[in-house]
């Protein structure tokens, strides 16, 4: 079997693609040490390696691989590794084996001859459905609509998945609409919210403890993990997860099972879930920056599905509006009111509009009432790209902060690649930035284009 060089910005390539709001993992063993480093073999269900082309995918022509040295199996989301007998054995991260599975960056050692393990993100493109709603999510937007396509297609089967957008996105109403249109729709579906939760508990409520592993733990708990057993555990807020605690979820994921806290003897829980995961931040940003650990960002992103914002799909509004008020708001209003809509910046997105409508359903028909402080957020038209960036000092700080701060990136970013004709190596040494870096910023905020020669 040949394989084909891997460009050097393979990962980082396809998430700078724009389609990568939409993304699924492609898996390969890389060539590391050999004449021909770089070579690419993608992995399917079965994967044999081995010296001779006989019974053999990958023919590896060295005197330390065996004639049939070993197999690769897929087993749902992971791949076990099989050796056959081989004279000078098999190795994962240094350490022989005879049967073992496979984790993200893994070295596999083939004789002397390495190979990495390496996912890769590839670009989904996905066609609108005609439906302009689904579940718990409404929109007629195309980004919308190519979202319900593709909530259509993987929700029936059980691959993790990562949600990507910002605050009040929409992102627990896409988890849910995503286990309702799941064969586990009868079962139980689990929300954990990383950032709620105080960091000397978060282990505890993730997975449950027993009675007197800790000072006030008084009975048993079972946590999320054993709760959402034959449903879906939707993990909210999963940049905000301790790192300490991300290689004990890793496991879980991996083995299926897990201990409670001050578990010390017995079997260890078993538990069939399907998990979504939820970020506000680009987590692949965050792994470059040692925050969050690659092979559980691997692990969670099977599949990445990016929420549009609502400033960026504002032709939605009228439909949300009509389905948050119960029936038919939108063409009550005043023009005034429609122009109000449509001017907001709406930083709390989805979950700031409910909070409107709500009000405003209320007083929609009493003219003296129905003014401008229906929408006590309303800063005005947005300002033109390049001026003065707008506070919003009604929102939580936390909240205003962050517009804020994703105000001046996207201002920056805009002007340093227009000012360096989009050079990025150019860029990257203007902005005193991480070339890797700049990808993942300019990916957040839709400014990637092909690199100039």
């Amino acid at each position: 079997m040949s394989g084909q060089p891997i460009p050097q910005r393979t990962v980082l390539g396809a998430r700078a693609a724009n389609l990568e709001r939409f993304a699924s993992q492609e898996y390969h063993l890389v060539l590391i040490n050999t004449p021909d480093a770089g070579k690419s073999y993608p992995l399917g269900d079965v994967l044999r390696i081995g010296k001779t082309s006989e019974n053999n995918d990958v023919v590896i022509e060295h005197p330390t691989v065996s004639r049939n040295h070993l197999v690769v199996r897929r087993q749902g989301e992971q791949f076990l590794v099989q050796d056959l007998g081989s004279t000078n054995g098999t190795f994962i991260d240094g350490a022989q084996i005879r049967e073992a599975f496979l984790r993200a960056g893994a070295l596999l050692e083939v004789g002397d001859v390495q190979l990495r393990f390496q996912p890769q993100v590839k670009a989904l493109e996905v066609s609108p459905t005609e439906n302009d709603r689904l579940g718990d999510l409404v929109g007629k937007s195309v980004p919308m609509r190519q979202i319900f396509a593709l909530i259509q297609r993987i929700a029936p089967t059980d691959s993790t998945l990562l949600l990507i957008g910002e605050t009040g996105s929409g992102k627990g109403a896409a988890a849910r609409t995503i286990h309702k249109q799941s064969p586990r729709a009868t079962g139980p579906f689990v929300v954990f919210d990383c950032a709620a939760v105080s960091e000397n508990l978060i282990e505890s409520e993730l997975f449950g403890h027993e009675k007197g592993a800790f000072t006030g733990a008084v009975a048993q708990r079972v946590g999320c993990l054993e709760r959402s057993n034959a449903g879906t555990l939707f993990l909210d807020e999963i940049d905000d997860l301790p790192l300490d605690l991300q290689p004990k979820l890793l496991r879980a994921l991996e083995d299926r099972e897990f201990r409670r806290l001050g578990q010390s003897s017995g079997a260890a829980q078993k538990f069939d879930t399907r998990v979504i995961a939820a970020s506000k931040k680009d987590l692949w940003s965050e792994t470059q920056a040692g925050r969050f650990r690659e092979d559980l960002y691997f692990r969670l992103s099977v599949f990445t599905l990016t929420l549009p914002s609502l400033r960026d799909r504002k032709e939605d509004i009228p439909l949300l509006v009509d389905a948050m008020a119960g029936g038919p708001l939108w063409n009550r209003l005043t023009d005034k009111q429609h122009e109000m809509f449509q001017g907001h910046t709406w930083p709390g997105n989805v979950r700031e509009l409910r909070n409107a409508v709500e009000r405003l359903r209320h007083v929609a028909d009493i003219p003296e009432l129905a003014s401008e402080s229906f929408l006590r957020e309303y800063n005005g038209p947005s300002q033109p790209q390049g001026e003065t960036l707008p506070v919003n000092y009604a929102s939580p700080f936390k909240d205003a902060k962050d517009e804020l701060i994703r105000g001046f990136e996207r201002e920056y970013l805009t002007r340093l690649i227009a000012k360096t004709r989009n050079n990025i190596a150019k860029a990257a040494r203007d902005a005193g930035l991480d070339r890797k870096h700049l990808y993942s910023l300019l990916h957040k905020y839709g400014l990637v284009q092909t690199e100039a020669e």
